[in-house]
């Protein structure tokens, strides 16, 4: 079922967390903070929108990596009910893909549910000071990759982010499909 995230909520800083990525190093919000902001995205391995934009995502990642915005990427999915979304799996999808950014495993969902996480991918734009400016989508692209000429909204608006500080007022939500929560017991 496709959900589209939130509006931004321009200002809000975000929970901190410490988690593991795939190489079991545990890394914390500031820690992530590149110079110029930070991206946090909400993916997973199963979802057809990741997959159908993750090249998209590891090229936009790289760029904005050279402009000073660190990157970092989360699975917090159910990984009983979705097994392709575990740690094991996780961990080879980011060495298969070569993930310039930590991926990270949220696996009590903790992270997701302070965040108000709402799909895969969900995009999270932060300011030098870790103020979010952008809540949107990367591009124009579902559960097929858009065509490749398609407008880089995602990365327009983290370049204007590290630039200035401020992301751009009109934005469109990201749409993806719902992260998968465990049974609250």
């Amino acid at each position: 079922m496709a959900v589209t995230a939130p509006i931004c909520d321009f200002g809000w800083k975000a929970p901190d967390f410490v988690l593991p990525d795939t190489a079991g190093k545990k890394h914390s919000l500031a820690d992530l903070a590149g110079p110029n902001g930070l991206l946090v995205m909400f993916i997973c391995n199963h979802c057809p929108y990741v997959k159908a934009v993750l090249d998209r995502i590891l090229r936009d990642a790289r760029e904005l990596q050279a402009l000073g915005v660190g990157v970092v990427a989360i699975s917090s999915n159910d990984v009983v009910a979705y097994p392709e979304d575990s740690y094991e799996n996780m961990q080879r999808l980011a060495r298969e893909k070569g993930f310039p950014f930590p991926y990270l495993h949220d696996a009590d969902q903790s992270v997701a549910r302070a965040w108000g996480a709402a799909c895969t991918p969900d995009f999270f734009g932060f300011n030098a000071s870790l103020e979010l400016q952008y809540r949107g989508r990367l591009d124009a692209s579902g559960r097929a990759p858009a065509p490749p000429d398609a407008r880089r909204e995602l990365f327009e608006a983290m370049r204007e982010i590290a630039a200035s500080g401020r992301g751009p007022r009109e934005q469109v939500p990201s749409m993806g499909c719902s992260i998968k929560w465990r049974d609250q017991a």
